[in-house]
């Protein structure tokens, strides 16, 4: 059974960050300086824990008192078609709401499109390069 936390103590980063590595760094060849940057500690971090390791997460920053930007979604490849990823938006969602936001908006990988859409959020403007990687922005409201 997944078990999710969220928060921004320095223990639930570093098994954000480790998700992250084998994701993001590893998986997809992404420039750890690229990946790591200042933002984690203004961050809310959402981790889902299988038997008490990291698999998926995922991090919401505060874009202003009613926006927030959902950032670093990943799930380990071996963790994936069960669901996790969409439990840890579920949460992220609930998070926000908690905070006071009415409105996420996230980059998504184009690959990625189909999955936040089935949660309900819109594409919209251009497509555009992160870190080598085509994306469009997406937004949900509430």
């Amino acid at each position: 059974m997944l078990i999710i936390q969220s928060g921004n103590e320095a223990a639930l980063i570093e098994q954000a960050k480790q998700v992250r590595e084998i994701v993001f760094v590893q998986g997809q060849g992404i420039d750890a300086s690229l990946e790591y940057d200042d933002l984690d500690d203004m961050c809310t971090h959402v981790v889902g824990l299988l038997d008490s390791e990291p698999v998926t997460t995922a991090r919401l920053r505060p874009v202003d008192s009613t926006v927030g930007k959902v950032e670093r979604v990943a799930t380990i490849q071996s963790a994936r078609g069960h669901g996790y990823g969409k439990d840890i938006m579920i949460e992220v969602e609930r998070v926000a709401k908690r905070q006071g936001l009415v409105e996420l908006r996230l980059g998504a990988q184009l690959t990625a499109l189909p999955f936040y859409e089935k949660l309900g959020y819109e594409a919209f403007g251009d497509e555009f390069l992160d870190a080598n990687i085509p994306h469009r922005m997406m937004r949900k409201t509430w």
